[in-house]
């Protein structure tokens, strides 16, 4: 290799080097500093506001309309079978078709929190709130 090209050569690896380096620190500096993995792959989340935005919101989006694509998901927007609360608790613990079971990430109140938020949310107003009992005798 002639001299021009070795030196080129060396150039253009320290450039590629500061290229890595800094593209490393802007995505150290993007990453969300409130992401967190909850411990043993369990929800941390409490309210169920926040248990569906962390479970729910990313297939039945975050109004609630549902979606279709890749799979169906349904919306829960104005949905009457969502009145019936064990069956919401039940899809919640145990999943349906395409949709996961939330029961093993979820402890009792959690999944009460979720179901009653989701029953009084997005154009739905049922009564009666779902209560850690009630879900546990559905496990």
């Amino acid at each position: 290799m002639d001299r021009p090209t070795l030196i080129l050569s060396v150039m253009l690896m320290t450039l590629l080097t500061g290229i890595e380096k800094v593209s490393a620190q802007v995505v150290a500096q993007d990453a969300p500093s409130t992401f967190t993995i909850s411990p043993g792959y369990r929800f941390t989340e409490k309210s169920g506001e926040a248990l569906y935005n962390a479970t729910c919101a990313g297939c039945h989006m975050p109004d609630g309309e549902g979606a279709q694509g890749a799979g169906h998901y349904p919306a829960l927007a104005d949905n009457p079978a969502v009145e019936a609360a064990p069956y919401v608790i039940v899809n919640v613990l145990h999943g349906r078709k395409g949709m996961p079971s939330f029961g093993d990430e979820m402890n009792d109140d959690q999944v009460a929190a979720v179901v009653n938020y989701t029953r009084t949310h997005f154009g739905n107003r049922f009564a009666g709130d779902v209560t850690p009992s009630q879900v546990r005798s559905l496990r």
